[in-house]
């Protein structure tokens, strides 16, 4: 098997490193500073603050990082630090102060939704930049390797973080790097590289809640769009790409979604549509340790998608979820279970409020559906749809159905999808129906 040149130079670096240290250490923390320090030396030309201006105020909305990435002034950041100059052009402006004082306007010349970044072109010329990592343009550093992110974390000057490469996360639907280092806000957009200097990846979240739990957009994301800015023959029109975009990613989400199906999980006497698709997280939980003591007995199963797409400040789409709560009543009467489950099938749609302006009001249609086989209970349905104002044709939609066989007991079944057009909505919403099934 052939053996990278990158490759052979970083296993030098770390054996030339163990042999200068006393006393045959391979790794100590001054041996990892002074990678660190060689790193960081050579950044501050590269490395950018990018702060999003309000035009006719001229005082900062909001601030990330970015790092140039070619000599004629290309640089990558996050779309979600540029988003905003990106959706309402003339609300704000772009500006850069560069780590070694120089500063200026900044203009978007390209943008990848669902990796969330963006090409930033400035009036820099012939000024040093980064290289992509070879290893991660094959999708194959190795885990356990130790990485350098910089940015300028909460406006408080350019920094220098180390942490380890952890591979790709498990289910998740867009690629993301696991780096255990401490990324903060501030600091999307920026750089994350090897020993060498070259970038492995972009910053782009953390985890909050959890400890060193951070996220990177792989680097072959950003060369890729690097490639296709380049050549580009006219600038696009961004708001209008970032529609085509999104509507082109919920097309071969929905699409994978409904490859994968659905199987079933018992629930009491009932069967329970679960997806197979490996980018879900299923938890379930119980009241029965509740206090006061519950008079109905409840046990859920809640699956929800990784999948969330970032289009603006106020509006992050694309999620899926599915829940499940099998109700059986133990101090209710027949009537008082019936007002339970209206309660708990109301739908739940993110629209109105401040979203307004995002999606036009919902509307819901609600209705009897009788069991078509012997093995299907009948069904009260609640449908609810809102349509998105800015990108044509999608929707976000809900779907409740609750099981009518039994008196004291009952399945309150809820399908939830973000940004779907609406002939998927409408097909996987039939084939979720016709999986609640009763299993005696």
């Amino acid at each position: 098997m052939a053996v990278s040149v990158a490759r052979v130079a970083r296993a030098l670096t770390w054996l030339l490193l163990f042999l200068a240290l006393d006393g045959g250490t391979a790794w100590t923390a001054q041996g990892a500073s002074s990678i660190a320090e060689g790193i960081y030396a050579a950044a501050p030309p590269r490395l950018l603050q990018i702060r999003t201006l309000v035009a006719n105020a001229g005082q900062q909305a909001s601030i990330g990082s970015g790092f140039l990435v070619s000599a004629d002034g290309l640089a990558i950041t996050n779309y979600h630090v540029v988003s905003q100059a990106v959706l309402e052009p003339k609300t704000y402006r772009l500006e850069y102060t560069a780590a070694d004082g120089s500063r200026g306007e900044l203009s978007v010349v390209g943008v990848d939704l669902p990796n969330d970044l963006a090409i930033v072109r400035l009036a820099k010329r012939d000024a040093p930049f980064f290289t992509f990592d070879g290893a991660a343009m094959e999708g194959s550093p190795s885990k356990g390797e130790r990485l350098y992110s910089m940015g300028n974390p909460l406006d408080l000057g350019f920094t220098i973080i180390e942490g380890t490469y952890n591979g790709l996360v498990d289910r998740t639907y867009n690629d993301r790097v696991h780096f255990s280092g401490a990324l903060n806000p501030g600091m999307s957009g920026g750089p994350t590289v090897s020993a060498e200097g070259q970038v492995v990846g972009v910053n782009v979240a953390t985890r909050r809640g959890g400890q060193l739990l951070s996220f990177l957009v792989p680097a072959r994301y950003a060369a890729a769009l690097l490639q296709r800015v380049r050549e580009q023959k006219t600038p696009p029109d961004l708001r209008a790409e970032v529609g085509r975009q999104l509507a082109a990613w919920q097309s071969a989400l929905y699409r994978s979604f409904a490859e994968k199906g659905f199987r079933s999980t018992a629930l009491g006497p009932y069967l329970a549509p679960e997806t197979v698709a490996p980018w879900f997280n299923c938890w379930a939980n119980t009241n029965a340790g509740a206090t006061p003591r519950p008079r109905a007995s409840i046990n859920s199963i809640n699956c929800k998608a990784d999948t969330g797409l970032y289009v603006a400040p106020d509006l992050n789409t694309g999620a899926i979820q599915i829940d499940h709560s099998y109700v059986k009543a133990t101090e209710l009467n027949q009537f008082q279970l019936a007002t339970l489950l209206t309660q708990m099938s109301q739908p739940r749609l993110v629209g109105g409020g401040p979203f307004r302006k995002w999606y036009t009001p919902q509307r819901c249609h609600e209705d009897f559906v009788g069991a078509a086989a012997s093995d299907r209970p009948p069904l009260r349905v609640i449908w609810c749809a809102q349509a998105y104002r800015e990108f044509e044709g999608l929707y976000d939609v809900a779907l409740i159905a609750v099981t009518q066989d039994q008196g004291s007991e009952a399945l309150v079944s809820r399908l939830s999808l973000q940004a779907v057009g609406y002939d998927d909505a409408v097909a996987l919403g039939k084939r979720f129906l016709q999986s609640v099934q009763s299993s005696k």
